[in-house]
This record gives structure tokens, sequence and C-alpha cells, in this order.
């Protein structure tokens, strides 16, 4: 039990801190640390007190450790049902008014209160009135897996992350109903001894998914970090090199100007031609670093109201001439209004639909969606190019990477860029990418973020615009 305690209240500190604001986040971290709760109670009865016990330490000492194991077995049998029921709703709102939630949870907690009052008090033979108990437990229990399990994923490409919180926490929480209230209820006392091996299948799967497609958000949380810090340090670089080299070039100009005249009027026309190549080097390092910066420098958000639809559609226009045997499909959800940057997020839409068609190399097709769900606006890029593979995928985001080899005006710096611009608008830039079938790319701006408001009925305009055949 010494492991699942510290397994449990280790993965309920990562859940935690990784994003406290996070109402999904916490409730799960509350369903680890109550998980957890009852393994300490348990190493407490089985080896610290007996060690003290054993070695005959202070009397006030070991009455101390067994209050604090009382404490920790009943906020376990009672923390944990709650804990997974109010997860359920945070993970599946399946409630929309706020005031109805917080009836609801007070609601849940009466019958705590009648256990702790009307039920005798607790013992290390039997913690809690099991045969009582039961009918609150088992209902919470099994009413939050129904919700988590039948309730609508807000996107498909999330389903990954839905079944490794399906994986990781139910069966631990269920084989933790039946062994903890149902059979204990039944008579068979101490059955919680077998919740390891479900427990620890759970904490496997948890770092698994941590580790290789991210938690609840927290991988994603940080690479998020991650990306910033570089983007920050690409910037202050960037912002450097150009001031140092643009005077450096406009020392170059001054003096060049001079010896051209100088040439001029000489008549050293073979002079003048070398100057002139010098020239030409020298505003073409100027316009290449000048385009960097302007990629990488510090955005300023100059938002406005706009609907969503019609900026995805302006945006398109002007890529329709280089679709050639291309296939656009557009399916937009209209009349959401939102305050945002037309420009920079026009910009980084462009960024990624030019990307795609550079992809297709003329040939596929090209989908571009607005979706909304209960709390997101998320306009979704897809191609049947080639794809990418997940180290691709991994480093597509990372600042002068790129794919395009050869290719002397890509500096690797689309994707960061309307990354930069997600983030400027409190949204996000997803990558999903499979090798031979293509890639997404999903901008997800929150609605609250945004201020978006729908204008009208909800519904959804489908378009194509089709090349040659």
């Amino acid at each position: 039990m010494l492991f699942v305690w510290i397994a449990l209240w280790s993965v309920g500190l990562i859940l935690l801190l990784a994003d406290p604001r996070s109402s999904v986040n916490r409730w799960l971290s509350a369903v680890a640390l109550f998980g957890g709760a009852g393994a300490l109670a348990a190493t407490l009865d089985n080896v610290i007190v007996p060690y003290i016990h054993e070695h005959r330490q202070s009397r006030e000492m070991e009455q101390i450790l067994f209050r604090a194991q009382g404490i920790a077995s009943l906020s376990s049998y009672y923390g944990l049902p709650y804990a997974f029921m109010m997860f359920a709703m945070a993970y599946r709102p399946i409630i929309a008014s706020s005031r109805v939630r917080r009836f609801a949870s007070l609601t849940l907690l009466l019958p705590v209160a009648g256990f702790l009052i009307f039920t005798p008090s607790y013992n290390e033979n039997s913690p809690i009135t099991f045969t009582a108990v039961v009918w609150w437990a088992v209902p919470c229990i099994l009413a939050g897996t129904a919700i988590i399990l039948l309730g609508r994923s807000s996107g498909g490409d999330l389903s990954r992350a839905h079944w490794l919180i399906v994986f990781a926490v139910l069966p631990p929480v269920l084989f933790t109903m039946a062994m903890s209230y149902v059979l204990q209820a039944m008579g068979w006392l101490g059955m919680w001894r077998y919740n390891v091996w479900f427990v620890g299948i759970g904490v496997g799967v948890f770092l698994i998914g941590l580790f290789t497609y991210g938690f609840l958000g927290i991988r994603v949380l940080i690479d998020r970090r991650r990306l910033d810090s570089t983007l920050r340090a690409v910037t202050s670089g960037t912002s450097i090199l150009h001031h140092a080299i643009k005077n450096d070039i406009g020392k170059m100009r001054l003096f060049t100007d001079k010896m051209a005249a100088y040439a001029v009027k000489s008549g050293q026309d073979e002079l003048l031609e070398d100057i002139r190549v010098v020239q030409n080097a020298s505003r073409h390092i100027q316009e290449m670093i000048a385009r960097v910066h302007r990629r990488t420098e510090d955005l300023i958000v100059r938002p406005e109201e706009i609907e969503l639809g019609a900026l995805v559609r302006a945006t398109l226009k002007p890529f329709e001439p280089r679709l050639g045997n291309i296939r656009l499909q557009t399916t937009v959800a209209e009349g959401w209004v939102c305050r945002l940057d037309p420009a920079q997020v026009g910009e980084a839409l462009g960024n990624l639909i030019g990307n795609a068609l550079e992809a297709m190399n003329g040939e596929g097709r090209l989908f571009v969606t607005v979706r909304e769900s209960k709390r997101e606006l998320t306009v979704e890029v897809r191609d049947t190019g080639p794809g990418m593979d997940r180290t691709q995928t991994a480093k597509a985001l990372e600042p002068f990477y790129t794919t395009k080899g050869g290719k002397e005006t890509s500096f690797g710096l689309g994707l960061p860029y309307a990354y930069y611009v997600m983030r400027k608008h409190g949204g996000s830039l997803r990558i999903r990418g499979k090798v031979g079938v293509g890639t997404r790319v999903y901008l997800t701006f929150p609605k609250r973020s945004v201020k978006a408001v729908r204008l009208g009925e909800n519904r959804y305009a489908e378009g194509g615009v089709g090349a040659h055949g």
C-alpha cells in the first residue's frame, strides 16, 4: 500500500500543479488524492503504528497517528465517490447552469453528513457502515462512469485523449467500488487490499499517456511552455540581429553609393558592375533578415469584431487559382462573430493553407472546416498529402524547422508564427499527421477568449471548388 499511496498522491499533485484552473484537473486530482488517502490509512495501520508500538515510542504519538489513520480512512471512503462524480460532471458538463451545479454538488454531500451523524464512529475493524454507505457510493460511481462513457466528445481529434482517461481512471475506480464497498457490505472485509493491482495498471496507463500523447493537456502544457521560451529567445535574437545588420547594411550602401559615383565619374565600368553586385547582395541580406524579423517579432494584436466564416472564405479566395487538380471542400459554422485580429489570424490561416497546397503538389483534396463545440470554435485545415510522422509533428512548431528542403524562401517560421498568433488570442494550435494519409491542423479559439457571439440560428454551409476534372 505504500506504493499506492505514493503513486496516487504523485499523480494527484501532477494533475493539480499542471493546470489548477481546470475543474477537470482539480477533481481528477481529488480522486487520486482521496484514493491515496485510503492507502495512507493502510500504511499507518500496517507499518507505521506497529513500528512505533513495537519500539515503545511516545504513546501520544501513537494516538495522533491513530487519529490521522481514521481521518485518512474516512476521507477516502466518503471522498472518492463524491470526487469521482464531480470529475465526471466537469469532464462532461451535463448541467449548464452554475447555480444548478453548485446545488447538485451540495446535495451529493448530504448523505455523507447523515452517515457521519447517524452511523457508528470510526473503528479499525469497521471504518464505516458499509451496508448503508454502499447505497450512496455505488450509484455515484456508476452514474459518473455513465456520464464519462456516454457523453458526446468535443471533437474526433480528441478521442485518443478521451480513451486514455477512460482506461486510466475507470478500471481502478470501478474495481475499488467492488472491493471497498460492495464486497465489504456483503461481509467480505479487507477486500480493499486487492485494489493495488488495478491502481497500478491505472498509474501505468497515466504515465504512458503522459509521456507519449499527453494526459488532460499536461504534455501540451509542457510543450507550450517550451515553445513559448524558444519563441521568446528567437524573437530577442532576431531583433538584435536585424538591428545590427540594418545598421551595417546602411553603412555599406552609403559607401558603395560613393564608390559607384566615383566609378561612373572615372568611367570604370567593370568596377561599377562589381559595386552593383555588392549592393544587390546587401539588399538581399537586408530583405531576408527583415522577413525573418517580421515573422518572429512580438505581435501586436488589434482585435475587431468579425464573422469567422467570412474571414475563412476571404482567406481561401486568393488560393483558388493555385488549386490545380486539388479539390477544395469547405464546411463552415455560420454566424459566429468574434473579437480577433483579422490580419494576423488570416495570415496564420493562409500559412496553413499554403503549406497544405505545397504538400499535395497539385493533386489531392483540401478540407477547411469551421466547427463549434460548447466552449470552442475550431478551424481545421486537412490535406491528403504525404502526411507527417510523429517526429515531424513534434518538431513542426519549432522555429526554423522545415521539411521543404532546398527552398530558399522557406525559413520554417510559418507554423511557429501561426502558433504565436493563436497564443495571443488565448487559443491553441494542434497538429495531427499520419504518413501516407495526410495532415490535420487545428486552430482552436475558446469562445470566452474571443468573445464569440452567434448571430441568428446556427447553420452549416458546405461548398466545394473543383479544379480541372
